[in-house]
């Protein structure tokens, strides 16, 4: 299948217009179920080391799980602030989540393998980066279906694990917001409060 300027120009859109989705955004609409296997569908279709798939995805919308993770993302989020004292005027201004103003959560895990796999013998965590090829896979669906996702990575795997009954060989990776946004912003919310500064195409790449 060959694409033409004008659908390699949409992807370019999409991925430009991909934004981290913060509580204070997302609406309570509900997503219709087809989207849903849209979002997981695209992640499903991510390249994965050696076809390993190694990638367990567990979708929560039950308010009473949502809450028990909620509490952990507080105790995380409070012991975070002592890392950014010199910053913590707008450290505390960021609302960093939506576990619960989102309809959809969705906990994506990384299970090892118990055989060798294809191209993971020398870089042991080519599978856990295969299972992140797949959530951006996923954000990207999402963004192209208006659909907003946030990730959350203050939180502690373990607690998480044992809120969702889920065995100890996987590995979270990823714990995303989903669901419909207010507004998709047109910069990044973090490069506008200049929290750092974005980088230039020219400073990150060379050619040898």
């Amino acid at each position: 299948m060959d694409f033409n300027t004008i659908e390699q120009d949409i992807l370019l859109d999409i991925i430009k217009a991909r934004r981290d989705i913060r509580g204070n955004n997302f609406t309570s609409k509900k997503i219709k179920k087809k989207k849903i296997n849209q979002i997981l569908e695209a992640g499903i279709h991510a390249p994965s080391v050696g076809f390993s798939q190694p990638w367990k995805f567990v979708v929560i919308e039950d308010e009473k799980i949502k809450n028990k993770i909620y509490d952990n993302f507080t105790k995380e989020y409070e012991n975070s602030k002592k890392y950014f004292k010199n910053r913590s005027k707008t450290y505390n201004s960021l609302k960093l989540e939506g576990i619960k103003e989102a309809p959809i959560n969705i906990a994506v895990y990384y299970k090892k393998s118990d055989k060798k796999i294809l191209g993971q013998t020398s870089q042991k965590k080519m599978g856990e980066y295969s299972v992140v090829c797949a959530i951006q896979n996923m954000w990207l669906m999402a963004r192209a279906l208006n659909i907003g996702i946030g990730w959350v990575s203050i939180l502690k795997p373990k607690k998480v694990n044992k809120i969702l009954n889920v065995p100890k060989d996987y590995k979270l990776v990823g714990f995303l917001c989903v669901g419909h946004v207010k507004e998709f912003l047109d910069t990044p919310e973090l490069e506008t409060l200049k929290w750092e500064e974005k980088k230039e195409i020219k400073k990150v790449i060379s050619w040898v």
